[in-house]
């Protein structure tokens, strides 16, 4: 797993700049397996006309909401707690985000008390870190509203051999 987590970490880094929060930035210009990328190679979400959400859009939702928002609130809105991780993609790029979250961030001071743990040996996150990017930048960018989107593709095959190599399956 501490290799998965150096190799996510590398790539993110070696990624473009993409920030969340311009929609025509976040468009999807290929795909691969189901999954989309934006000009910049970056994950991306897939929303087509009739609400419908590519499958890594719904499990970064399920995903956030089972891991994420019992500090940083619903739909990524945030909390007293912990900040809005909506408005947090709007400033923070890929390789930014996947450091945070599989590194932690801590910023102690006397005027700030920032704590984010490190989730890289969480499997759960870590197999699906680019789901819940790209759940949260469609939240950043508002084009996916609060709630459960109400329908999503299926799961790709694709898909379902990468979760079970990574999950150990």
């Amino acid at each position: 797993m501490v290799k998965t987590c150096a190799a996510l970490v590398a790539l993110a880094l070696m990624s473009g700049a993409a920030l969340a929060g311009d929609p025509a930035d976040s468009k999807a210009v290929r795909a691969e397996d189901g999954k989309s990328y934006d000009k910049d190679d970056v994950p991306t979400y897939n929303i087509q006309a009739d609400g419908t959400v590519d499958w890594f859009t719904y499990s970064g939702f399920r995903l956030y909401h089972s891991e994420c928002h019992v500090c940083h609130g619903p739909e990524g809105l945030g909390s007293s707690y912990a900040p809005a991780l909506k408005d947090s993609l709007k400033t923070m790029d890929y390789s930014q985000f996947m450091d945070v979250i599989i590194n932690g961030k801590q910023e102690v001071n006397t005027a700030t008390q920032k704590v984010m743990p490190a989730f890289g040996l969480n499997k759960v996150v870590a197999c699906h870190i680019d789901d819940l990017y790209v759940y949260l930048r469609a939240r950043a960018d508002d084009v996916l509203p609060r709630g459960r989107p109400p329908k999503k593709e299926a799961k790709t095959d694709a898909a379902r051999a990468s979760e079970e190599a990574c999950m150990g399956g």
